[in-house]
């Protein structure tokens, strides 16, 4: 059984093929985003102290959208320099996050963008994925002292002696 060398190259390209997303589509939960924005406006330069070591960093946040919608792209240090208004920019491998319960299109570690060829003429700001507050789960959840009293309004805690 052999295979033909077209069937191979089919294989491939369509193993390699990535889906284009649109604005409108995204979720909080989306992964693996891949898409073609227009850069409407960005933020000015932040500068921030990271609370894992204590170094510096830069950011930014850049109004992307196409005819479906607009989000805003969270970018930090040299990534800042290389979005400019008006361009066109192709996002591979991105992801969304919610920062504060509004939803946020990030690069991250594995992802990355570069200028697009293809134009975009008209945005759809009106839609903003940005300004729709989402439920945000609660990273950790607050401890009980003991004493406290629970849903019934009994006390919690353990066994008390009276003297």
């Amino acid at each position: 059984m052999s295979f033909d060398e077209d069937q191979i190259s089919e294989q491939t390209e369509s193993e390699t093929q990535t889906v284009e997303n649109k604005i409108g589509e995204l979720e909080p939960q989306s992964r693996s985003v891949n898409l073609t924005a227009k850069v409407v406006s960005k933020t000015p330069v932040r500068e921030i102290v990271s609370r894992m070591d204590g170094s510096k960093h830069r950011v930014a946040e850049a109004l992307v959208g196409d005819d479906t919608g607009s989000i805003l792209m969270t970018l930090w240090d040299d990534n800042i320099d290389k979005v400019n208004d008006g361009e066109t920019i192709k996002i591979k491998n991105g992801y969304v996050s919610l920062f504060r319960g509004s939803m946020r299109l990030n690069t991250g570690r594995y992802g990355s963008f570069e200028p697009s060829d293809t134009a975009i003429e008209a945005v759809n700001t009106d839609n903003n994925m940005s300004e729709k507050q989402f439920e945000q789960e609660r990273r950790f959840q607050p401890q009980r002292r003991f004493g406290d009293r629970d849903d019934r309004g009994r006390h919690r805690g353990g066994f008390r002696r009276r003297y």
